[in-house]
């Protein structure tokens, strides 16, 4: 099950990615809300916020760090562990190597999804990135959920 969550995750990621790459980066941003959501095609060339922007080669070996790091996780804890913390690091294994792909072939990340929040315009993100933040928050849930079992 955990496999084909991650391989849909990497799909549905790769898909939307071309699709707004196909129909939207000629047009700009489309609002879909106004004043809450829009599609805004982005390259981004860095990390989070475009954090290291145009460092590539050391984004891609974060990337596979951090993907060889959490698979560790994964498979190590395959049989012991529960739902939630296995759903978790599916999810970020997911995320990563959607975004990774990204990397490795084009040179950048393609973001598409542009959320206005209370006044603050989000930075844009795209489905992996959507992944890896569920994943690290359940993953922040499981810890306090285990936390509280042994309190």
């Amino acid at each position: 099950m955990y496999y084909i969550l991650m391989i849909l995750i990497v799909i549905l990621d790769q898909v939307s990615k071309w699709f707004i790459q196909s129909h939207y980066i000629l047009m700009g941003k489309q609002v879909i809300i106004p004043g809450f959501f829009s599609i805004t095609y982005v390259q981004n060339t860095g990390a989070a916020w475009s954090i290291l922007s145009g460092r590539q080669t050391f984004l891609v070996w974060v990337s596979v760090i951090e993907i060889a790091v959490i698979a560790w996780f994964f498979f190590r804890n395959r049989k012991n562990s529960n739902r939630l913390y296995m759903t978790a690091l599916t999810l970020m294994l997911g995320g990563a190597f959607g975004n990774l792909i990204d990397r490795v072939c084009l040179h950048y990340v393609r973001d598409f999804l542009d959320f206005i929040i209370f006044g603050y315009d989000f930075p844009v993100f795209n489905i992996a990135d959507s992944a890896l933040c569920i994943g690290v928050g359940l993953l922040i849930l499981d810890m306090w959920l285990e936390e509280r079992r042994h309190a």
